[in-house]
Formats: C-alpha cells, sequence, structure tokens
C-alpha cells in the first residue's frame, strides 16, 4: 500500500475519515476521490492505495476473509438501515408500514412530506425511524418537533424509550436574550400553542438561531389557513422559518389533513413546497405533484412482516336507557329553559345573542352527559347571579347623575335600558335556575350509570374496561359509582388537571383525588387497577392497548370524530383483539334520534366512496376531519326545536353538505394522489432485524483479539482498547443486547450505539478486496451503485447488491441477503489458503461482470446514471480446488 502518490482515475483508494473511495482526478496536491457518502476532495497525502478487485485477482492477493467479509457486513447495514431504518434501537418490534414510510421518506433530500396515517398506526415510531439513519449519518443535527402542548410530554419520553433519542422541551423561562436555549440545544419538542405566541422576543431569538435540519410537525392541521379569517398563528410561525431558510427538512403528521376547504389544504402543502402548492395555483398541476408529498396508511390494510392483518373489525354494542319520571321532570324544564333562552337571544343584537346561544349550546352539552354535570354549571350561576345582581343596580345608580339636560337623558335612558334589560334577564334566568335546581333535587340517581354498571356486569365481567366522558362532573359521578359497586381500589382516572373534585367515596365521605397521567395509566396497562375512566383532554396520547378492549362512551359528543378519536386509545397497534364498543343513549330523547340519523348519513357516505373505490376502506377520520364542529353543534342544538314530524327534512337539509358529491370527490382525490403500503409492497422491506448485526459484531471483536461470551441474544466482552475513546464506552460490557423484546434496563445494540459505531468505522476502513471463505456454496460478487448526478440529494447515495450463481443462472442479492449470506460463513483471520491458480476466479468474474448490467436494470434503482464498483469478490474455499488450511 502506497500513500502520498499521484493516483490515476480509478484507482482504489482509502481516507483515514472517508474510508474507501475511487479516484476521479488528481489537481495538484488535492484529489478528488467518489466515496461510499459523495465526492469529496482531499489532500492527496491523505490517500493510501488500495488494490482493487481486479488487481487482487490478477496478482493473487488473498486477503483474510474477516477483514473482506467484514468490511462487506459493515457497507451492507449501512446500506439497509439508511434506506429502511431497520436496524434503529427501538425498543419495540417495527411494522412493514412503518418502514415503508421510513424507506419512501429517505429516498430523497430534502424530506417533505404530509403523513396522514390513520389514528393508531405509529406516528412516534415513523418519527424515530425517521430520525435515526438521519442522525447515526449526520445529515440531520438539528431537530425541532412541535405538537399540541398535551402531547410534549409524550413526545419526549417515546424518542428516548424507544429510540433513545435525547430531546430538550421547550420551556418559556429558559428562552431570554442570555440563555441561548436554541443554540444550546440541539433536539427540541415544543408546544406550537406556546411558541407560535410571540412574546418577550422569542420569534426573534428563534429566528436568529441556526437553521433546522429537520422540522416534524405534530396534529399538523392547526397550521391552518382560511381564505376569509386568514392564517393561524401557528401557520405563520412555520411560514415564517420556511421564507427565513431555517428549516431544510419537513414532515407533518395529522389524520384529517383537509379540513374541507381547498384553500386551507392547498395552503397547508403550499408550507411543505411552496413551488408546487399554493392555495391559487392550478389544482390539476398540484394534484399531479401531490403523490410524491403525501402519504396515507389505513388500518385495512396494515399488516406484520408475515402478512398478516394487524386490525381486526371494531364490535359495536348500542345499549339504551330511559330517564326516570324525576329526571324525565328535570329534563321537561332543561328543554323550557333552553328554549326561552334562544327565544330571548333573537332580541338582542347579533353580538350579544350569539354570546347567549353559545352558553345554551354548552348547557346542552352538559346536559346531555349527565344531570351532575349541568346541575353544578347551574349551581355555579346561581351564585354568581346574586353578585351580579347588585352589581348592576349599583352601576345604575352611580350613572344617575340627573342633570337634566337632553343629552344626559338620552345617555341615562339608554344606559337605564341596557342595564335594567340585563338585570330583567338575571332575575328572570334566576326562577328558571330555581324550578330547575328543586327538580334536581328530586332525582336521588341518575340512570345512565346505573345502566353502565348493568352492562359492565353483563358483557364485560372481570375485564378491564375504558370509559370516556367529556365532562369532569360526570366523570367523578362514574369513578363513584363504580367505586360503591366494585370497590375503592379499582377506578382510576385520567384527565387535563390530574386532579377530579367532588368523589363520592362508598362510604359517603366527599373528596378530591389526584393522580399523575401516567402512573395511572401504568397502573391500568399493569392490572393493578380494573376500570379507567377518562376525559377526551386527558386521553390525548395514551396507549392503553396492552390489556383492554372494551370502551364505554359514558356520553356521546356531537362531533363523531371525538368517538373515533376515542376508540382510536384502544384499537391501535398491539391490540390482540377486537375493540369492542358500548354507547348509550336514550330514545325517547331528540338526541338518539338526531345520532341515528348522523350515523345512517355516515354509513351512507362510506358506501358510496366503498362503491367509488377499487380497494374500500375506512375513511370515517377524513371524512369527518372535513366538517368542523360548528355543523355537528347546529344539528344538535337545534333539532329541540323542530317538530317530530319534520324532523327527517329538516336533518337531510341541515346535513346536505356533510359527504355530499364535493366531499367525496376531495376524499377520493386525496387517496388517489397518495402513496401508501400495501400487501404488494411486503416483499419490498427487508425482513432482518437487530439479530442480524450479531454476527458482524461478533466478527469485529474477533478481529480485535477480542472473545465474545454469548448467551442467546446477548454478549458480554471486553471492550477492544482502540474503541475506548469516549465516556460512553464502557470498558466492558455484560449482557449486550440484540432483540428489541429485552426488558428497558439492559443496553440495547443498534444503529446509533456508540460501540457499533466504532464496528462500523474499523470495519469501513479494512482494505482486503479478494477471499475465500468456508460455508458458502457459490462465489459472491459485491457491487456499489451510486448515481454519476451529484446536483440531486439524497439520504442513501449508494446501493449495495451482490451477484452469485453460475453463467446462464447468475441473480441478484440485494443487500440484505448479502448480510444474511455472509452471517453464515466462517471467517478467519488468516488468508486460509496457498497459492491458488488465477485462472480459478478469471472466468466466472468475467461472466458476472457481462451479466451485470441486465441484472441492475430489473432493481429499478434510483441512479439516474450509476456507476457501478465491484467492491469484493468472495469465493468458496472449497471450489479454490488447493489446500485449505
Amino acid at each position: 500500500m502506497t500513500s502520498g502518490s499521484v493516483r490515476p482515475s480509478g484507482a482504489l483508494v482509502l481516507h483515514p475519515r472517508h474510508g474507501q473511495g475511487t479516484v476521479l482526478l488528481t489537481d495538484r496536491d488535492t484529489t478528488v476521490v467518489r466515496f461510499a457518502h459523495g465526492i469529496e476532495q482531499v489532500l492527496t497525502t491523505e490517500l493510501a492505495s488500495v488494490a482493487s478487485v481486479s488487481e487482487a485477482v490478477t496478482t493473487g492477493q488473498i486477503a483474510p476473509s474477516i477483514e473482506v467479509a467484514l468490511r462487506i457486513q459493515g457497507d451492507v447495514i449501512s446500506s439497509v438501515n439508511e434506506a429502511w431504518g431497520v436496524f434503529t434501537r427501538s425498543r419495540i418490534s417495527l411494522l412493514p408500514h412503518q418502514l415503508w414510510v421510513c424507506h419512501r421518506a429517505l429516498r430523497t433530500w430534502p424530506i417533505r412530506l404530509l403523513i396522514a396515517d390513520d389514528v393508531g398506526m405509529g406516528k412516534t415510531i415513523e418519527a424515530g425511524l425517521l430520525l435515526w439513519p438521519l442522525l447515526a449519518n449526520r445529515k440531520v443535527q438539528r431537530v425541532l418537533i412541535l405538537s399540541p402542548a398535551k402531547l410534549v410530554s409524550q413526545w419526549q419520553m417515546r424518542l428516548k424509550r424507544m429510540f433513545d433519542i435525547r430531546a430538550a422541551t421547550y420551556h418559556s423561562d429558559l428562552d431570554t436574550d442570555r440563555t441561548d436555549f436554541w443554540g444550546i440545544h440541539q433536539i427540541v419538542v415544543a408546544s406550537l400553542p406556546t411558541l407560535r405566541a410571540d412574546r418577550n422576543g422569542r420569534h426573534e431569538r428563534l429566528l436568529d438561531a441556526p437553521g433546522w435540519d429537520m422540522v416534524l410537525v405534530d396534529e399538523a392541521h392547526h397550521l391552518y389557513a382560511d381564505e376569509e379569517t386568514g392564517k393561524t398563528l401557528g401557520f405563520e410561525l412555520v411560514e415564517r422559518l420556511n421564507k427565513a431558510g431555517k428549516i431544510a427538512s419537513c414532515v407533518f403528521f395529522t389524520g384529517t389533513p383537509h379540513r374541507g376547504k381547498s384553500f386551507g389544504f392547498w395552503s397547508l402543502m403550499s408550507l411543505l413546497d411552496g413551488d408546487q402548492f399554493g392555495p391559487r395555483k392550478n389544482e390539476a398541476g398540484m394534484l399531479q405533484a401531490l403523490p410524491r408529498f403525501l402519504i396515507r396508511n389505513a388500518k385495512q390494510k396494515a399488516t406484520d412482516m408475515k402478512g398478516q392483518l394487524l386490525f381486526k373489525p371494531v364490535v359495536q354494542h348500542p345499549e339504551t336507557f330511559r330517564y326516570s319520571p324525576a329526571e324525565e321532570s328535570f329534563y321537561g324544564l332543561m328543554s323550557e329553559f333552553i328554549l326561552a333562552g334562544k327565544a330571548y337571544a333573537t332580541s338582542l343584537s347579533r353580538t350579544e345573542g350569539g354570546q347567549v346561544m353559545l352558553v345554551l349550546i354548552a348547557l346542552q352539552k352538559l346536559a346531555s352527559s349527565s344531570m351532575a354535570a349541568v346541575v353544578a354549571a347551574l349551581r355555579t350561576r346561581v351564585k354568581r347571579l346574586g353578585t351580579e345582581a347588585a352589581k348592576s343596580r349599583s352601576e345604575l345608580d352611580s350613572l344617575r347623575v340627573n342633570t337634566g339636560d337632553a343629552v344626559d337623558q338620552a345617555l341615562q335612558r339608554w344606559l337605564r335600558d341596557e342595564k335594567q334589560a340585563r338585570l330583567r334577564l338575571m332575575e328572570n334566568e334566576g326562577r328558571y335556575l330555581a324550578d330547575l335546581l328543586a327538580a334536581a333535587s328530586q332525582v336521588t340517581a341518575e340512570t345512565r350509570v346505573a345502566r353502565i354498571i348493568e352492562v359492565i356486569k353483563s358483557r364485560f365481567l372481570s375485564e378491564p374496561v375504558l370509559l370516556f366522558t367529556e365532562y369532569k362532573r360526570t366523570q367523578a359521578l362514574v369513578v363513584g359509582a363504580l367505586m360503591a359497586e366494585f370497590g375503592q381500589g379499582s377506578i382510576g382516572f385520567i384527565n387535563g388537571d390530574d386532579r377530579l373534585e367532588d368523589v363520592m367515596l362508598p362510604d359517603g365521605r366527599v373528596i378530591p383525588m389526584t393522580g399523575r397521567r401516567e402512573d395511572v395509566c401504568d397502573a391500568f396497562n399493569a392490572g393493578r387497577i380494573r376500570f379507567l375512566v377518562s376525559t377526551e383532554a386527558g386521553g390525548e396520547g395514551i396507549d392503553l392497548q396492552e390489556r383492554c378492549s372494551a370502551l364505554i362512551h359514558v356520553d356521546l359528543p356531537w362531533n363523531p370524530m371525538r368517538l373515533h378519536q376515542r376508540v382510536g386509545r384502544l384499537n391501535r397497534y398491539g391490540q390482540q383483539r377486537p375493540v369492542r364498543v358500548v354507547s348509550l343513549r336514550n330514545p325517547d330523547t331528540v338526541e338518539a334520534m338526531i345520532w341515528q340519523k348522523l350515523e345512517q348519513k355516515l354509513n351512507s357516505i362510506m358506501r358510496a366512496l366503498g362503491s367509488a373505490m377499487d380497494e374500500p376502506e375506512d375513511l370515517m377520520q377524513l371524512v369527518l376531519g372535513m366538517s368542523g364542529d360548528s355543523l355537528f353543534d347546529e344539528l344538535f342544538s337545534e333539532a329541540v326545536n323542530v317538530p317530530r314530524e319534520k324532523l327527517d327534512a329538516w336533518f337531510d337539509g341541515k346535513t346536505g353538505t356533510l359527504g355530499g358529491e364535493s366531499a367525496i370527490k376531495t376524499v377520493r382525490e386525496l387517496i388517489g394522489h397518495s402513496e401508501s403500503f400495501d400487501l404488494s409492497d411486503l416483499k419490498d422491506v427487508p425482513p432482518v432485524d437487530l439479530p442480524d448485526l450479531l454476527p458482524f459484531f461478533q466478527n469485529a471483536l474477533a478481529l480485535n483479539r477480542r472473545r465474545p461470551k454469548l448467551d442467546g441474544h446477548s454478549l458480554s466482552f471486553k471492550t477492544p482498547e482502540d474503541w475506548l475513546t469516549s465516556h460512553a464506552i464502557r470498558k466492558s460490557y455484560d449482557n449486550l443486547v440484540f432483540d428489541r423484546s429485552a426488558p428497558i434496563s439492559v443496553d440495547l445494540m443498534g444503529v446509533g450505539h456508540p460501540l457499533l459505531e466504532k464496528a462500523l468505522h474499523q470495519s469501513a476502513r479494512l482494505q482486503g478486496t479478494v477471499c475465500a471463505v468456508e460455508g458458502m456454496d457459490a462465489p459472491l460478487m459485491v457491487l456499489e451503485i451510486s448515481s454519476r448526478v451529484t446536483d440531486v440529494a439524497t439520504t442513501s447515495p449508494r446501493a449495495i447488491v451482490g451477484l452469485t450463481g453460475a453463467t446462464g443462472g447468475f441473480k441478484v442479492l440485494r443487500d440484505w441477503e448479502v448480510l444474511r449470506l455472509l452471517n453464515r460463513c466462517s471467517l478467519k483471520l488468516d488468508p486460509s489458503v496457498g497459492a491458488f491458480d488465477v485462472q480459478v476466479l478469471k472466468p466466472w468474474r468475467e461472466a458476472a461482470t457481462a451479466a451485470a448490467d441486465e441484472l441492475l436494470d430489473k432493481l429499478e434503482l434510483p441512479f439516474g446514471s450509476r456507476v457501478v464498483k465491484e467492491s469484493a469478490l468472495i469465493w468458496p474455499a472449497s471450489r479454490l480446488a488447493i489446500d485449505v488450511r
């Protein structure tokens, strides 16, 4: 091996930092070299010559098999992981659709994608899979993750637990002119609602900080722009970062990318690529470009590595209950109160009337959840009315100046009318409230809750149950009832506050309860408690599918999307049984009638979509995402005013736009212009995992004269001295594990582990190109393919393939197949052979080279003008027909 001399184009060289490469040209004291990661211009004195395969065959240079095969194993591991992320240090089993998303994203750089998978498909896993290869090869160093406030801690925790990606969380008190928060932290998870508000120079510091190699946005539908109302603050923030050149790559996650208005959807897409998309650009052209940017995977198509479907259909169990006479009396008065309030609202100004209507709608929603919820609100209102009425009288008295002039009289008349009108409303409202509270006092038990207890005993005997409600007062009522029936220690709750007031214990005491959401979820998943009662705010971002498949809707939120999201807490990856869902309704109520009609309408929409698609799937999430809360609020709040005999016609008119031709057309266009994983893609997913790294690492230790102790998928060994260059590397390891199912307490091996990085770095600098091995039946030519084109960025700059077989029967092995083949071979530290006849190798090599182009064409590799480098020739020792030591 020579160093420092001028080398001809095509010569194979070794660089201390970049590994092996091929010389392109020499310019004075520098040389331009094509390395695995790309082209570099380096000092000629830094290069050492390496014998190419051709030179080694001609001169008979047989290298130790461990040097050649270990280098190829390392190259293949890097190749597979750069393309698929399959060797990422995730602590959960990876699924084909997740690996496919990673592979699809890593094909280009910069990455600009909107991932609109169904709920429960593993977006955090997809994000981690995407990040790890980029972090490992240092393509990405600075990462910003924007999420809803309640999910910030979940993102931080899951990235650390699943991938050992350590992210800082953004806190506004740590972001000051003196702290340089954005410069110090390289990976940050921030609340979008917090960060979007420009306070105390926050945005200026963010824009002055170094740019982000990758920005991930969870629930990206909050980045919204409306033609009339304008852009949300979150949209404006991401737009500013884009315009300032602070975002290299960007990935959005949302299950509802289209909110019913094309302007909003194309505005969202413009944040990914403003040249391709925009609300005023030609839609036909944008639809044509959309598949490069939009990914959507449906639960119906998700499989495991064996092709078995992951998700089972949800089983619905509608249950009914009826009010007691006392409850009927209360709800009758409640309806009168609502109707009177609506009538009064029509006499007010548009603004004031609108505010009254909003309050009435809120009361209707509370009443539809439970009496406990609405009565608590009514009692609070009664307490406030006394002080507010007194305040109004005091204000009127203080404003009577009685100067007698016309201007003053007009002012007093206007003020007196407004104040007195407000006072009359309060006094009138107070009489209604007194009647309502009197009626409520006659109700000793709520039939809804009693029916829930009956359902649990009949349907879910002795199994864990998740119960959902919208309101904390209803939550407290249900928690108390479950305690009375099943025991105080069997129930937990989660909500947005980690606190629940007014819970009645079995002994009659009323107390507040507290509990950290994470602790309660752990107790439920571990089986320490049987029942978990959650509000929707508390249920965001939690996984409860480990042992629970039974869900009860204590109440029914008016927007069906909320029901879909509730079920998603259980119907997600890891669920082993069909999820059974119980919903309770009183068939005598208008609300139940509206729900029945709404379900019929949604089923009709699904049938219409299914008949228009080659592969029908559950598109409910997309359809509901196109309809905001306002439509459903109007449906349920206004229905009480409609005579029963006119309800059908009124409902049809009100829901005419829900799932209409425009909506169906939009959904079909989204599905038809998105990319997705299906069963036919399974053949492309590499069926390799962390155990396939074990032979490589054992060989790397053997190269360094270490003899590891193997126990299943774990190794124990003393670390090679040359690897001890970092505090992150220990002098010895006991049970380093190559298995994702291992306990979280053990050290998990994978790409990104400092030891594996040392082994890969060392293997890339080995020089052997030709060897003979034991344990292989046919010769193997290893080829490294890259692109001559350098102005198209990519995260996977090369592909490794193998050619094996014989003349007339050559076949291509993909990178993972090469790894599996070499993993079975017995490698040695010495060349293993004596002198040999070059003629044994030449004919096969020439035939394989001649067949290579045609075989490579069939692979459809993403290289426009490919460069093929012969990386190694590995020969079966048994076919050298000479002495094998």
